[in-house]
């Protein structure tokens, strides 16, 4: 899960926004560091991405990906699950619309964020603004994310070549998209993740 599915989750489970969006600027034990909340929401976010990485589902979409691109496809399919959320967002959570829920959930993180990472607070500083969760949406959109995640992260380049798997295979990612993702809503929901 990328950005926006770890916050929508988080929602659902009424989990820490901040702590589920910053966990990946964590690391170790985020007990002694934060709030038991904010922790408790990394710790989320944490589970969450095992959990994740594990169904059958996406085990199954890996294997789309070329050969000479399989070792980035965890990374493309965070991105690519978001795409998916971003643009059947009325589906997956009809209560709001993508542009209020990322309103809220900027409210909701800024007070956090002198206390946050610097590069947590750099990644909000243009997230936001930028309204990258909302151009998540527009499947063009992914390929400059990742040749963007491709440029700051050389070991990663193959990420810029990722982005045709997901063209090629795009329904194919979807229909898996579509049955997974309402399972983990339930769990969020249910508080099981």
């Amino acid at each position: 899960m990328n950005f926006l599915a770890h916050l929508h989750l988080a929602t659902l489970a009424e989990s820490s926004l901040a702590g589920n969006l910053m966990a990946d600027f964590v690391r170790g034990d985020p007990d002694p560091h934060w709030d038991a909340e904010t922790a408790a929401g990394i710790r989320l976010h944490r589970r969450l991405d095992s959990l994740t990485d594990a169904l059958p589902e996406v085990r199954q979409a890996r294997l789309l990906f070329r050969e000479q691109t399989r070792r980035v496809a965890p990374i493309t399919l965070d991105v690519i699950w978001d795409h998916f959320l971003a643009r059947d967002w009325s589906h997956y959570y009809p209560q709001c619309s993508l542009a209020d829920f990322c309103q809220q959930a900027e409210a909701t993180i800024a007070p956090i964020l002198p206390a946050a990472p610097s590069a947590f607070q750099e990644l909000n500083q243009l997230m936001w603004p930028q309204r990258w969760l909302e151009k998540y949406a527009h499947p063009q959109r992914l390929e400059l994310v990742l040749q963007g995640m491709a440029k700051r992260r050389p070991r990663l380049a193959l990420l810029r070549d990722s982005y045709q798997d997901f063209t090629v295979n795009y329904a194919a990612l979807e229909s898996l998209f579509s049955v997974f993702y309402p399972r983990l809503m339930q769990l969020a929901r249910e508080n099981k993740l």
